[in-house]
């Protein structure tokens, strides 16, 4: 059973083509992906598409830390569509290949870059205890700095939102495309 069907522009209200239009003028340049489900409901879709463009683009973060953060949190959720989408983009950004693997394995990834082991580290805290002991709130502090913490924090949040959404609409990979993780 199909659990969605993308709506076309000449279907939506006014509300929704509205949205469209900002997402469409904004860093993305395009509309679809996670944004074709959220607009069923088009207030959230438009703070929600602000709040991913300011997280993509706009934080203090370095795009290594930031899809390591994301991919941890798609793990997490085995979030097939999202791995499949931000996995490419945390090798490009320089995550270690090996740590991508071990990630999508359920594997303690291995990190010779300190700060990637800090952002696993409150990332899979996070999941496991929901969280952060004294040491891993001090660490992220001195690190990060107290915003790079919220920010890790709002990519968590985020991207659960979007990933749980792709997940429950069932959203698939292209034809020919391996799982990467079991279902």
């Amino acid at each position: 059973m199909d659990r969605y069907r993308e709506i076309s522009v000449a279907e939506m209200s006014p509300a929704q083509k509205r949205v469209v239009d900002q997402i469409v003028a904004g860093r993305r340049g395009r509309f679809g992906g996670p944004f074709q489900l959220l607009i069923r409901a088009p207030e959230i879709c438009e703070h929600a598409s602000k709040l991913g463009e300011h997280l993509r683009w706009g934080t203090s973060l370095s795009d290594r830390l930031s899809e390591l953060a994301i991919i941890t949190t798609a793990a997490f959720w085995r979030a097939q569509y999202e791995w499949y989408a931000h996995a490419p983009l945390a090798k490009e950004a320089g995550v270690p290949e090996a740590a991508i693997e071990a990630i999508r394995t359920g594997e303690t990834p291995l990190f010779a870059a300190p700060d990637e082991a800090l952002v696993y580290k409150i990332c899979s805290e996070l999941f496991r205890t929901r969280r952060l002991s004294d040491d891993s709130f001090a660490q992220a502090k001195d690190r990060l700095g107290e915003a790079g913490l919220v920010e890790i924090i709002a990519i968590i949040g985020y991207y659960t939102l979007i990933g749980n959404t792709l997940n429950v609409f069932q959203v698939g990979l292209p034809a020919g495309t391996p799982l990467p993780f079991p279902e």
